[in-house]
């Protein structure tokens, strides 16, 4: 039977900096030794300094083409005085590479020779003693360090130790990582799916980290939750391996077993740092292993591993840990935080009118696309209140700035199809793709007004004079620099579960039938259809059930229908054939793009255009279903 444990408290609000500091200082890290060919070396730490055991070259060698001379008996070569001299009395050929004899102590260039017989080459200016001849050692001397200790080997450095006579080397063993997920509810990749499962992937991206940072990940297979079951788990990873991750149960959950079973078989530093996401992290070590337990969540996980395992893995090789290239960006929406923890706020980020602007994505710890999406990530201390829109701050970047240059900065309405144009767009310059940020059409209108977006998809339905999108960009763009693309026809529609079990069919079913209706974010040009769909019926939101929970995209929308039969959505086609749903047309509609005209103008935007304009880019949306393809003229405004 296993022990119960009571449900216990974090240990502490530690500071991150203060935690890592004391788990370096306590790790009991002695890294060991091992030999392996110089050829296979690449990536690999030296353990200790290298020294030649050849020189390079090991000869006196021609540095050209050309011969060997005595330089003293070619002084009184001149242009108006040629010298002859005579093969192998005062000269012999030699090519770049040949060993140079004793005797001879200068090479002249084939090009500065004419050839008068067989037996006699002409010069016309003299040698200097050892000229083009590279000496003994002239790259590496016998004895010489090639390299010291704690060096990360590169293809540059295994060249000039096998020339300098090194077949083997000694390098930093590296340091084994054991990795245990835990959880009943966890499945291999795979597996047959049933509701409350969910895939172990976590320990997929654990083993690429470690391998990344020069270690050798030794993925365990699922540990359920089961205090027995992590004990023998920990235990046997601490016999194998040099420091041990355990993913899932660090909480303080009545199942959260992990820091009890650490406190029984070692010790517990810390328990709880001060960090959005990532709070719940447990440091200590069992058998003088260091031991990280992480949370089950994918972001604070991921954040946690490089917090806390990266600087180990870093610190047992003997290396410093890399750091990333940093930015100052301007904010294009306001990022809160609470006071007392550091917040890691990942980040969209492009280069809009000579500013680079971010926008934060999903904060949320399990959504493991907002790291997938993520240009960079900015790091709100635990004294400050977050920061506002338009303020300037400097973030860490994940991707390199060529790429955030050249990326096209999409903020509006979601659409599918605006996925096929990143990449496309990849396939012309694979240094571009499409930056996008769902936020809704009124809200793209507006990046686009403040200089923090090149393009935006809008669909906004005018009641007034029911028409598309225009009437919003005379009102909110007038007198800006802009243009105006018609892009798109697409239906909208019910999207309801397969077999459709309500029967929608009309606004009227959903309140008569009592459909549950997942609405979409205030602004969404698909919201603003639905409200003016309600007050030409005469409805009113109250009484439509679930018109407050908002979500930000067609795909969401098409995904939580799937989840409850009595529920439906508006959304387009696209997103209900992706789930397998029914679709019921109710309106077809105008989703048109807008841009600055700076960027219409650029290389980025002649690209973009000639994406859209394409006819592998109009055949790919139309097997989507619910589109067609509209290529009329732009308007600038």
């Amino acid at each position: 039977m296993s022990k119960e444990f009571n449900r216990k408290v974090y240990l502490q609000d530690k500071p991150r900096q203060q935690a890592k500091d004391e788990l370096i200082q306590k790790a009991n890290l002695l890294p060991e030794i091992e030999t392996v060919p110089t050829r296979n070396g690449l990536g690999r730490v030296t353990a200790l300094p290298i020294f030649a055991s050849l020189s390079m070259p090991h000869y006196h060698a021609s540095a050209m083409d050309g011969i060997a001379v005595r330089a003293d008996e070619t002084y009184e070569a001149h242009e108006q005085r040629p010298l002859h001299l005579k093969k192998n009395q005062q000269f012999i050929y030699v090519d770049t590479g040949n060993p140079v004899p004793s005797e001879f102590n200068a090479v002249i260039m084939v090009e500065d020779l004419q050839e008068v017989d067989e037996e006699t080459i002409e010069i016309i200016a003299p040698a200097t003693p050892w000229q083009n001849i590279r000496p003994v050692g002239e790259d590496v001397v016998c004895g010489e360090m090639i390299l010291p200790q704690g060096h990360t080997l590169r293809p540059v450095d295994l060249g000039a130790l096998l020339a300098g006579g090194v077949l083997e080397l000694p390098v930093v063993k590296k340091p084994k990582v054991a990795i245990l997920p835990t959880g009943n509810e966890l499945v291999q990749p795979g597996s047959p799916m049933k509701p409350g499962d969910i895939v172990e992937f976590n320990g997929t991206v654990f083993s690429s980290f470690v391998q990344e940072w020069g270690g050798d990940p030794l993925l365990y297979d699922i540990v359920v939750d089961n205090p027995e079951h992590i004990r023998k788990a920990i235990e046997n990873a601490a016999d194998e391996a040099d420091m041990i991750i355990i993913n899932a149960g660090s909480s303080a959950g009545s199942k959260d077993y992990t820091v009890h079973v650490i406190s029984e078989l070692g010790q517990v530093y810390t328990h709880g740092i001060a960090t959005r996401p990532g709070k719940p992290v447990i440091l200590g070590e069992v058998k003088g292993k260091p031991i990280i337990g992480v949370p089950g969540y994918p972001v604070s996980a991921y954040l946690a591993l490089e917090w806390f395992l990266r600087p180990l893995v870093y610190h047992y090789q003997g290396i410093q840990e890399p750091k990333r290239e940093t930015l100052h960006v301007r904010l294009g929406r306001r990022v809160v935080s609470n006071m007392g923890a550091e917040d890691f706020v990942r980040l969209n980020v492009g280069f809009v009118n000579g500013e680079y602007i971010a926008n934060p994505l999903t904060r949320a710890a399990g959504v493991t696309m907002s790291m997938v999406r993520a240009d960079g990530i900015l790091v709100v201390p635990p004294e400050s209140q977050g920061f506002e829109q338009g303020e300037t701050v400097e973030i860490e970047l994940y991707k390199p700035i060529e790429a955030i240059r050249k990326g096209v900065l999409f903020t509006g309405s979601h659409d599918l199809s605006i996925d096929i144009v990143s990449s496309l767009l990849k396939k012309k310059d694979v240094n571009r793709q499409v930056i996008s940020s769902h936020v809704g059409s009124l809200a793209g209108i507006m990046a686009i007004r403040k200089g923090e977006a090149h393009v935006t998809g809008i669909h906004l339905l005018d009641p007034e004079t029911d028409t598309y999108n225009l009437p919003y960009v005379e009102k909110y763009l007038a007198g800006e620099d802009v243009v105006v693309i018609p892009f798109l026809k697409r239906e909208q529609g019910w999207i309801v579960p397969k077999g459709n079990p309500l029967g929608i069919k009309t606004l009227e079913d959903i309140v008569e039938k009592g459909g549950a209706y997942v609405n979409r974010q205030r602004g969404a040009g698909t919201r603003i259809l639905f409200d003016s769909l309600l007050k030409k019926h005469s409805l009113t939101s109250e009484q439509i059930q679930g018109y407050e929970r908002e979500m930000f995209s067609h795909l969401s929308v098409a995904a939580e229908v799937k989840e409850k039969e009595n529920s439906v959505g508006l959304g387009v086609y696209s997103a209900a054939s992706t789930m397998g749903l029914d679709f019921i047309p109710v309106a077809d509609e105008s989703y048109d793009l807008v841009m600055t005209k700076s960027f219409f103008d650029s290389e980025g935007g002649t690209l973009f255009l000639d994406v859209i304009q394409s006819d592998e880019f109009s055949r790919m949306v139309e097997q989507l279903g619910g589109y067609k393809v509209v290529r009329n003229q732009s308007s600038i405004f």
